[in-house]
């Protein structure tokens, strides 16, 4: 019997990538990343290696470069067909070679390939990247290095170009033959309060005593398991700002990466408003592939991600406005609809809808949103309703340009709001649809509920239109401001807005101030937002802002290699090559030409192996009573290049999700309707009539705790109406039992409220004490406002 050494593949292959080593820093909301890959050939024959791995959909790669045995070798950023081309002749000559470039139909994904590494030989493989931090709804920014990479759908129309169409091999996380360090270094003025994360972290050193610079470090072990998350507090993140970077010195003025660029975040005071509006078209388009039926997050304990989607839809079917029209749509291979079209929001079709959604099960086999898409965009607009889509979706696609593109498309019509389901999301979809119809994006990770943030996300839907928003700049003769990103159309209440401009003309002396006015109209009023800065422009040698100015030029423009017009492909080509941020149309290659060692023979091709993780939509390591390891997959067919030893059962689509027990894998599924067990604020929700109000009957006597001849016997005699008293007693119950989730029930709440104050009139102040009374709360009277 041979006994291997090292790390090996499914093949019994060693694996030339051993290590993946991160290093962040994080300024402000800006974070710079440098990862490094590396490689060792420990056979006794030269390999080419290739590796897939995620990205953030905003990152801005700029750099690539190679060491190998000691020597540094700079990649040059080409036209991507030139790029292959160069790549396959240096390898045929006997160089050695080095390709960084990103899938043809997503942004978030990219390959990278290093050809001719020799017997014995090292090379540590580095990319970087720079990208804007998002802001989270607790005034915390959101940092995230992808780490899971989930299987895509394959469609029979999805580009054959994509990296995502190799087989790779599919690894459980415990079997990954490579490692992931991460040191993260944080700056700003404003002081640090402090970091949180996902994964385990060393303990945050302050690096001095008034806490503006801290670091960070991943703990040793992380297991792919999850994408690496800090959410980083400051004392301050409200505070707008420019900041004014110098171009590049050898370069002439008038270009973009020759001028200077500037960079505008402006976080506008938008006043909060009672949810007035009760026009809309509210669409719910939810994710029932088959990759649903996992939890939410790797813990054992969480939720499956069907039932916190079944949740969310009750809760965002009870908060929904009286006289707005609504539908619910599931997709997965097919899709189906509530309705055969939008229809008004009563207590008829609520009770209908909530019946569907009852029954829902992630049932429909692969992940296709194109479809159903297509068939919402065809349908008759409603005068006076304009649409809000909600999309919530794991985003294991392959067509992601091809959505975004649907999505621009029908912009004029509709804003879409886009929910990103647990680890390894396609950024690039959850991020470009929101981006494309000026709506939202969340992503729902670990602890997130998915409850809290589609909640909060219908109440910014309901808030009244911020119109007329224009950015305007205040300069010295002579200078100028050219917008680099796209007109902002739509602010929402706590949104950041990040604008970049290039300084054109001549730079004024030294001690002069600019001024940027932010203009935006709201309910017939105007609003003003003004930061004067200096203008000095700062030197910075990797050219951050720029970088950031052209990836947000490119995201307007750069819609794959399919889907970009070709008016708008040799503009994306020229602007990537320019500014050295990787696009569609371009890649990294380096050349070593050093190395000229003829190969005998084709080179023995590695692919690094990927992470799998339970649930996702690709082979699943389970335990069977044969003793073999098997597989559970829902998309592909069995491989003919499968490994002895291993032996792999597949769902086909027509599966029952029973039929997963005849792999011994046990998945929780709902067994009674509607299926929320002891969870009594779901069910108290689930009861709530459409107006508002509630029913007074067992089902609530229940909820309470109590008898429901007790609770009948407790009502004023001033009351007439046991709804009123039912409403009342339900109203303090939320506030009594559910107030940490406060976010998911507030518009429902309102809504309650609004109806008890129709109803109840003079008599609500004496009726509410004696509801507190009974229930023998501490709750306060004015939260039903008198």
């Amino acid at each position: 019997m041979v006994h291997f050494c090292g790390l090996l593949t499914l093949h019994r292959e060693p694996v030339p990538l051993k290590s993946i080593s991160v290093s962040v820093n994080i300024y402000e909301f800006v974070a710079g990343v440098s990862a490094t890959l590396n490689y060792e050939n420990e056979e006794k024959v030269p390999l080419e290696a290739f590796f897939v791995f995620p990205m953030d959909e905003d990152s801005a790669v700029y750099s690539f470069e190679a060491l190998v045995d000691g020597k540094k070798i700079v990649a040059e950023l080409q036209d991507k067909m030139k790029a292959r081309t160069n790549y396959e002749k240096a390898i045929s000559q006997g160089h050695q070679a080095f390709l960084l470039e990103g899938d043809s139909s997503s942004r978030d994904v990219f390959s990278c390939n290093v050809g001719n590494l020799q017997p014995g030989s090292k090379a540590a493989v580095t990319l970087k990247y720079v990208q804007e931090l998002p802001l989270e709804a607790d005034g915390a920014l959101r940092f995230v290095l992808p780490a899971v990479l989930n299987p895509r759908y394959q469609f029979s129309g999805s580009s054959k170009d994509s990296c995502l169409n190799v087989k790779t091999p599919i690894v459980p996380v415990e079997d990954l033959p490579y490692t992931l360090s991460m040191v993260a270094t944080i700056d700003s003025q404003h002081g640090i309060e402090k970091v949180q994360s996902n994964c385990p972290l060393s303990p945050t050193e302050y690096l001095g005593e008034d806490k503006t610079s801290a670091q960070v470090s991943l703990a040793a072990g992380h297991k792919f398991d999850r994408d690496v998350e800090l959410l980083i507090y400051y004392n301050e993140v409200h505070t707008p700002s420019v900041v004014l970077e110098m171009g590049m010195p050898n370069m002439k003025p008038g270009h973009l990466m020759g001028d200077p660029s500037a960079m505008v975040s402006f976080y506008p005071n938008i006043p909060e408003d009672q949810p007035s509006n009760t026009c809309g078209e509210f669409i719910f388009l939810m994710d029932r592939s088959g990759s649903m039926q996992s939890p939410m997050s790797s813990q054992d304990t969480s939720q499956l991600r069907i039932q916190a989607a079944k949740e969310t839809l009750i809760l965002l079917l009870k908060s929904l406005p009286i006289g707005c029209y609504f539908n619910i749509y599931g997709f997965g291979s097919s899709y189906e609809a509530c309705f055969p079209e939008s229809v008004k929001y009563t207590q008829q079709t609520m009770e209908e809808a909530l019946g569907r959604v009852k029954l829902m099960q992630a049932d429909l086999g692969g992940t296709e949103i194109l479809a159903p898409l297509q068939n919402i965009y065809r349908g008759p607009s409603i005068p006076g309703h304009p649409l809000q889509l909600f999309v919530f979706t794991d985003g294991e696609v392959t067509d992601t340009f091809s959505v975004i593109k649907e999505v621009r498309i029908n912009r004029q019509k509709h804003r879409c709001f886009s929910f990103g389901i647990g680890e390894g999301t396609s950024t690039s979809l959850i991020k470009g649809i929101a981006r494309a119809s000026g709506g939202t994006s969340e992503f729902i990770t670990g602890k997130d509920r998915m409850q809290s943030k589609a909640l909060r996300t219908l109440k910014r839907s309901l808030q009244p239109v911020v119109e007329d928003v224009s950015l305007s700049w205040h300069l010295p003769p002579g200078l100028s401001a050219k917008m680099l990103s796209p007109e902002q159309t739509v602010i929402f209440r706590g949104q950041r807005l990040i604008s970049y401009a290039q300084l054109t003309g001549r730079m004024p002396a030294a001690e002069t101030t600019g001024e940027v006015c932010l203009k935006y109209t709201l309910q017939g009023k105007t609003f003003e937002d003004k930061v004067t800065f200096p203008l000095q422009p700062k030197p910075d040698v990797n050219l951050t802002i720029h970088r950031l100015a052209a990836k947000s030029l490119l995201q307007t423009k750069d819609m794959g290699l399919r889907e970009t017009p070709a008016s708008d492909k040799k503009d994306a080509l020229n602007l990537s090559l320019e500014s050295g941020v990787i696009s569609s149309f371009t890649a990294f290659i380096a050349i070593n030409k050093e190395l000229n060692k003829p190969v005998q023979g084709p080179l023995a091709h590695r692919d690094v192996p990927r992470p799998i993780l339970l649930g996702a939509s690709a082979p699943l390591k389970i335990k069977c009573q044969s003793g073999f390891r098997k597989a559970l997959h829902s998309d592909r067919p069995p491989s003919a290049s499968q490994p002895r030893g291993e032996l792999m059962c597949y769902k086909a689509k027509t599966f029952q999700m029973d039929d997963y027990s005849l792999c011994g894998l046990i998945i929780h599924k709902d067994q009674h309707s509607p299926g929320f067990g002891e969870n009594h604020l779901v069910q108290l929700i689930y009861h709530q009539n459409a107006n508002g109000s509630w029913d007074l009957n067992e089902d609530l006597a229940k909820i309470l705790g109590m008898s429901l001849e007790e609770i009948m016997a407790a009502q004023p005699a001033e009351l007439v109406d046991s709804s009123g008293w039912a409403t009342i007693l339900a109203v303090i119950w939320l506030h009594s039992n559910g107030k940490d989730l406060k976010c998911e029930w507030e518009l429902l709440e309102r809504k309650a409220v609004a109806w008890m104050r129709a109803h109840a009139g003079s008599t609500m102040p004496s009726v509410v004490k004696a509801a507190i009374t009974f229930l023998k709360s501490s709750v306060d009277p004015a939260i039903f406002a008198f």
